[in-house]
């Protein structure tokens, strides 16, 4: 995807479908794992393999959720794509040359949630968040930009029985390079969660967002998820995504471990 892929949204969904808890009475901590792989041409004229295995860290209070994201990435490219937090960004047409790996410590992304607004009979729930991504991440490898973002977005959630609808609206400003000059990108998702049983739910999340660059493509993506507890303590999620743009992935899917401590 020209900026962030389906990737921003399924590694958003893990976080905000756990914010959920938000209002929770009492602070809770846990962490989740996992693997999410993608693999998309982005425009150019070879295929970008990636994959990206990130360790979350959160932590609740009745109000605030603090998060924490230390990621492993692997890259597979002829160039003209690099890594960002938990997505690509297409920044050339590459080499044209063949295929390379590269790996090692992606960009760390800290997170601080408010509930601005607990749902009630009449009205939703209605988070504010603010995020840093911190450029980490090896730029000469390809795995970063080399600079910090910084994101404002606000997620919305209301439960209607099983059906719980929820939206995302947010403005990304992106650190400029010393060769390339970013765009700063507004973004948004709609999406709905339906819980089959005390278990088990699934759901589907439609993202767009604004291309990163004058040259990129925006972003435009579908994303289905199957997320099962196995414990009081314990959940297991699944996904698989499919772009619809030159500024998505071609496809991906993944899975998650969330534990509670």
């Amino acid at each position: 995807m020209a900026k962030d892929n389906y990737k921003k949204t399924v590694v958003g969904m893990f976080l905000l479908l756990g914010s959920l808890a938000a209002g929770a009475e009492q602070n809770s901590f846990s962490l989740t794992s996992g693997f999410d792989y993608s693999t998309g041409k982005y425009g150019t004229d070879s295929a970008t393999d990636i994959l990206y295995i990130p360790l979350i860290a959160k932590y609740e209070t009745p109000r605030l959720t603090y998060k924490l994201t230390v990621p492993y990435i692997s890259i597979k490219s002829a160039g003209g794509v690099v890594g960002g937090d938990g997505s690509p960004i297409v920044i050339g047409a590459g080499s044209g040359g063949a295929r390379t790996t590269q790996s090692g410590l992606g960009d760390i992304v800290g997170a601080v949630s408010y509930t601005l607004f607990e749902q009630t009979d009449s009205s939703p729930l209605v988070d504010i968040t603010g995020k840093i991504k911190f450029a980490t991440a090896d730029e000469n490898k390809g795995l970063g930009t080399g600079e910090n973002d910084y994101t404002v977005q606000a997620d919305v959630y209301r439960t209607y029985g099983a059906f719980t609808p929820f939206g995302t609206l947010g403005y990304k400003v992106l650190g400029d390079t010393p060769t390339t000059n970013f765009n700063n990108v507004l973004f948004g998702s709609l999406g709905g969660g339906y819980k089959i049983n005390q278990q088990t739910s699934s759901g589907l999340i439609l993202d767009l967002r604004e291309a990163a660059t004058s040259s990129g493509s925006p972003q435009r993506d579908l994303t289905a998820y199957v997320s099962h507890k196995l414990t009081s303590e314990a959940k297991i999620q699944g996904y698989v995504g499919k772009g619809f743009s030159d500024g998505s992935a071609d496809w991906g899917g993944g899975a998650m471990v969330t534990v509670g401590f």
